[in-house]
């Protein structure tokens, strides 16, 4: 496995433990495996169900509970 996809998978994986605890975030996998999710499609599907309205409303709640506090460059 290369670099980049060991790298990418430790800061997956520690994410889903520090978010959901160790059990949980086993359980996700296997059901991730097992069902053979395609997130693109899932993702799809979510948001074309969405208005427009609603995305901004939910991005714009999810800012302000999770301020992003490293460096940026407002427009």
């Amino acid at each position: 496995m290369e670099t980049g996809t060991v790298e990418i998978m430790n800061r997956g994986m520690k994410c889903l433990k520090d978010h959901m605890g160790v059990v949980e975030a086993e359980r996700f996998i296997s059901v991730i495996m097992r069902e053979r999710f395609d997130y693109t499609k899932w993702q799809r599907e979510y948001f074309d169900i969405k208005k427009p309205e609603e995305i901004s409303k939910e991005a714009s709640e999810f800012e302000k509970e999770h301020p992003y506090e490293g460096e940026a460059i407002r427009l």
